[in-house]
């Protein structure tokens, strides 16, 4: 598997927890959206998160470990493959150092045209800045029978 190149810090909060003291599921979905604004910065820094190109379609979480308020996480993110008009994002939840696994998790981004409300194909130049950040020429889309 292709190591992290994009991560972000997060410190969990006390209202990020549930009445068992646990960060509650939902959550770690916000989580996921901090690390793709991580990411996002890197694909095209200054660029106002809310103008981002793409909306989120799917996102599967697996729950490994229940993370708490005096966990100090560590949200790795990569894009995993690129299609006509999607990609997909890979994540790791972990403690800071490294040690406990709290979550992994995968989504599908849709290339949006906000305007005509409608999916639109991948532009070239941003392939070419996920493949930049990924280090490598990334994958097409895998097929259901692969995944």
């Amino acid at each position: 598997m292709e190591p992290y190149r994009v991560w972000t810090d997060i410190d969990v909060r006390f209202r990020d927890t549930d009445a068992m003291g646990h960060v509650n599921n939902a959550v770690y979905s916000t989580y996921l959206e901090v690390a793709r604004q991580a990411y996002w910065q890197r694909v095209d820094p200054g660029c106002s998160y809310d103008r981002v190109p793409f909306i989120l379609a799917q996102i599967s979480i697996d729950f490994r470990r229940a993370a708490t308020v005096n966990d100090a996480i560590r949200v790795f993110i990569r894009t995993t493959w690129v299609g006509r008009s999607s990609f997909g994002m890979r994540y790791e939840i972990r403690a800071r150092d490294g040690e406990a696994l709290f979550a992994d998790a995968e989504s599908v981004l849709v290339i949006y045209d906000y305007a005509s409300d409608r999916s639109i194909p991948m532009p070239e130049a941003l392939r070419r800045a996920l493949d930049a950040i990924e280090g490598r020429a990334l994958p097409p889309k895998p097929s259901p029978a692969t995944r």
